[in-house]
């Protein structure tokens, strides 16, 4: 059928150029281990919300270009795309790939069954276009340093307009200034690195921007942030517009093989994942070569961090008990989420414990919790429960969507619990030397 599988096959198959085998859909196992590992059917307990139906309507737009019906193709787009399925899959199934390439081509059809929402063309739209974004970005900032937000909140009128659940999401301090292209390191020079921001993270997470550089510079590596970057494409490549994430990812990768630099460093898991996919893009003028070299210079900031840890780096002292969230891109597909427990095992006094269900996604999705509430709110509160179990005192994420998503319940926990990345919680330990 549709399904891709590592190769794992005999001589006597036929291979396509991307080295991954295409069965007939009988080859489907119907084994049903996706189907308790699917966040989707631990919501709905239904057999339409799992994978292996999914993967019914998927042959139907690819193999058979079948349009499917209305209710397939809602339970096709509940797909959080978390990936957990491709863990537990016994035939290696490529599921989150066929996913891509099913709304690509549902894309096409003259008569799609599926258009998309407002707030998802309106979300596409502002992140493929930065000076949109930052415009948008300054207007948001003023609204919550004026005191409007304030005010509309205790008005009710964005229950009234129900904007209410959208105001929730947006983070605590918006800063749409545009970050130096330059920090120079003050320590002793081991060298320097891009940071890639993608399009909402200089805005919407600048806490995490700002401490990746400052414990960069603090282990001697000078920092580089090129303006010319954009988005990774990720949720565009996920929502069908291939052509749009080839074209983010062709600017991305020219702008970064530019510079005369160490390493590209990302602090987004999800950013990550596709960046480390670009290889899977038709991406015009760059072969193989060219993408490779991108790809072998990319890390994980905890990962890259931990690699040039400096043999004497004091840190303060954290007697506090940290829950650490892992990101279905970090966890399932990426697998380096242990890179964040060696990075903060490195504080003293510190209890270190994995959020219970972190197999479970959070229901954040790239804009899933915007277009899918009813799906990604369920998950998300399961999360702050086991947070609240947990008695934790601070939460961590590597991921800027997973941390938007769940700050609104933990803020709302007694006492409220602070989410926050690695690299932020080890900005604020480093102690100057003297």
């Amino acid at each position: 059928m549709l399904e891709f599988f590592e190769d794992s096959f005999g001589a006597d198959v036929a291979y396509e150029q991307n080295g991954l085998y295409i069965p007939e859909v009988s080859d489907c196992m119907r084994c049903g281990l996706c189907v308790s590992h699917c966040p989707t059917f631990r919501i709905n307990r239904i057999d339409e919300e799992t994978p292996r139906r999914r993967i019914r309507t998927i042959d139907k737009i690819l193999n058979q270009s079948v349009m499917p019906s209305k209710e397939e193709l809602e339970h096709l787009d509940n797909c959080l795309q978390c990936r957990a399925c491709e863990t537990v899959c016994p035939s290696k199934m490529a599921y989150g790939q066929l996913l891509d390439q099913s709304r690509q081509k549902l894309a096409e059809m003259p008569k799609p069954a599926r258009l998309a929402g407002f707030m998802e063309k309106l979300s596409l739209a502002l992140i493929e276009h930065k000076p949109r974004l930052r415009f948008l970005s300054r207007l948001l900032g003023f609204y919550q340093r004026s005191g409007l937000q304030n005010l509309l909140r205790k008005s009710g009128l964005l229950s009234v307009l129900k904007l209410e659940s959208y105001e929730d999401l947006l983070p605590p301090a918006i800063d749409a200034a545009p970050l130096e292209p330059f920090y120079l390191t003050t320590a002793d020079r081991r060298g320097s690195v891009a940071l890639f921001t993608g399009c909402i993270a200089e805005s919407f997470d600048r806490a995490t921007a700002t401490a990746a550089i400052r414990v960069l510079n603090r282990i001697g590596f000078d920092v580089i942030i090129p303006g010319q970057q954009g988005c990774c494409g990720a949720i565009h490549q996920h929502r069908g517009q291939a052509e749009t994430a080839a074209r983010l990812a062709y600017r991305n990768v020219g702008v970064f093989n530019s510079l005369d630099v160490d390493a590209v460093v990302y602090t987004a898991s999800a950013c990550g994942l596709m960046l480390n996919e670009y290889g899977q893009l038709a991406i015009a003028d760059f072969d193989d070569e060219e993408l490779g070299f991108f790809g072998d210079r990319l890390f994980d900031v905890t990962h890259f961090i931990n690699l040039h840890w400096p043999d004497k780096m004091p840190l303060q002292a954290y007697p506090k008990t940290i829950a650490v969230h892992e990101p279905c891109s970090q966890r399932n597909t990426l697998k380096n989420q242990q890179a964040v427990y060696e990075l903060l095992a490195r504080i003293p006094a510190i209890n270190l414990i994995p959020l219970a269900d972190n197999a479970v996604c959070c229901g954040a999705g790239g804009v899933h919790r915007l277009t899918h509430p009813h799906i990604a709110d369920p998950l998300g509160a399961e999360k702050i429960e086991q947070l609240h179990i947990s008695g934790a005192d601070l939460l961590i994420t590597s991921n800027i969507g997973c941390a938007l998503h769940l700050a609104g319940g933990a803020g709302k926990l007694a006492p409220p619990v602070t989410v926050m990345h690695p690299v932020g919680l080890i900005a604020r330990l480093i102690q100057e030397m003297g």
